[in-house]
């Protein structure tokens, strides 16, 4: 494989992207939304209600949490309690759901589209490999999605430990197991789900079809993968471990396939099953 050519392939794409506002505005107000506005106004209520006794009752309802949670939330008053709660388990593993949506969106136009704008004959009979131009798709697909998830969670960890911190006395986020959950944890879950919709986005006639059909498959993805974060930041340290070792697994397994489905018949529009 010439990774030059992958890099090539993939940096036509992102600079597409770049130029494209109907794209990147409205993932730039995800990303907002999601890391920076409801966190804020969730945690600044939390932290300002002082001795309210519905945050009183909140942070009684920890003692429910599984008992390698409990561990996990520090000796606080009640807002600490409930502040440190509400962003290590609740509102952080929305950072696996922000860069599947992108990502996928993202993922499902980018074969499909080069048919649509007339580009799909050059990248076929470019000097590039099927095996490189799929590469360098999924890299174009997975690049926005974890910009946006590192911004976000650059400004999120500020909020957090703004105004949590005080409360449990300084600076705690992030947490190790949130490391592990986004290091670990998430690229193969990314890689599952853009194998599944690069193989569709190779299939479908239309980008309008990809982004229908890549709905119905990320969908389900999105909610195991949400599933599968919080279960490791509320387990012990053993479970994202596991949880990451079988996704990258099954996301080597999936990748193997969905690079089988890019033929350069498909980038020209005549392949089986169009």
């Amino acid at each position: 494989m010439d990774w030059s050519r992958v890099r090539t392939v993939a940096r036509t794409d992102l600079k597409q992207l770049i130029q494209a506002k109907d794209f990147w505005m409205p993932m730039a107000f995800l990303g907002l939304l999601f890391f920076v506005i409801v966190p804020g106004i969730l945690l600044t209520i939390i932290t300002q209600l002082g001795s309210i006794e519905g945050i009183a009752q909140i942070s009684e309802t920890l003692d429910a949490l599984p008992a390698a949670a409990q561990e996990q939330v520090v000796d606080a008053s009640p807002e600490g309690r409930t502040g440190f709660a509400l962003a290590v388990f609740l509102v952080a593993p929305v950072a696996v759901v922000v860069p599947l949506t992108i990502s996928t969106a993202v993922g499902a136009a980018t074969i499909v589209g080069e048919r649509e704008k007339g580009t799909g004959e050059f990248l076929a009979n470019s000097p590039a490999g099927v095996r490189e131009i799929y590469i360098g798709k999924l890299i174009a697909s997975i690049v926005p999605g974890y910009i946006t998830t590192a911004v976000g969670f650059f400004f999120y960890s500020i909020i957090v430990n703004v105004l949590v911190g005080p409360e449990v006395g300084g600076w705690f986020f992030p947490t190790a197991q949130w490391w592990v959950m986004i290091l670990w944890v998430l690229p193969p879950f990314l890689a599952i789900c853009l194998s599944l919709v690069l193989r569709l986005s190779a299939r479908v006639q239309s980008t309008a079809a990809a982004q229908q059909a890549s709905g119905l498959i990320s969908l389900p993805l999105i909610v195991i993968a949400y599933g599968q974060a919080s279960g490791a930041l509320f387990g012990s340290a053993l479970v994202p471990i596991i949880i990451g070792g079988v996704a990258w697994i099954l996301a080597f397994l999936s990748l193997s396939r969905g690079v089988r489905s890019l033929t350069r018949s498909r980038l020209l529009g005549v392949g089986p099953g169009l």
